[in-house]
């Protein structure tokens, strides 16, 4: 993986960003997840499932994205008025 870190530190930096000891910066955040091929949000998600969500719209095309937030809000939408109901 190169994101332009000096090669005798960039283990070790890598190392402190995954166990939280320190945070990257910004700029550091967005190469490595160019880097790594994924979108940043990913690098950012709270649990593993919004992580893998974040991935997998990613990976498809704008059109796509759009439509599948659309299909998430409307199914969004009839789980609460379902609950509502009940």
């Amino acid at each position: 993986m190169t994101i332009d870190l000096p090669q005798e530190t960039a283990a070790v930096r890598i190392n402190r960003y995954e166990k939280a000891v320190h945070d990257a910066d910004l700029a550091t955040a967005r190469r490595i997840a160019e880097a790594l091929g994924v979108p940043l949000a990913f690098l950012y998600a709270e649990t593993d499932t919004m992580a893998e969500a974040i991935l997998t719209l990613g990976l498809l095309s704008k059109p796509e994205q759009r439509k599948a937030v659309a299909d998430l809000k409307a199914r969004l939408t009839q789980s609460v008025a379902a609950r509502d109901k009940s």
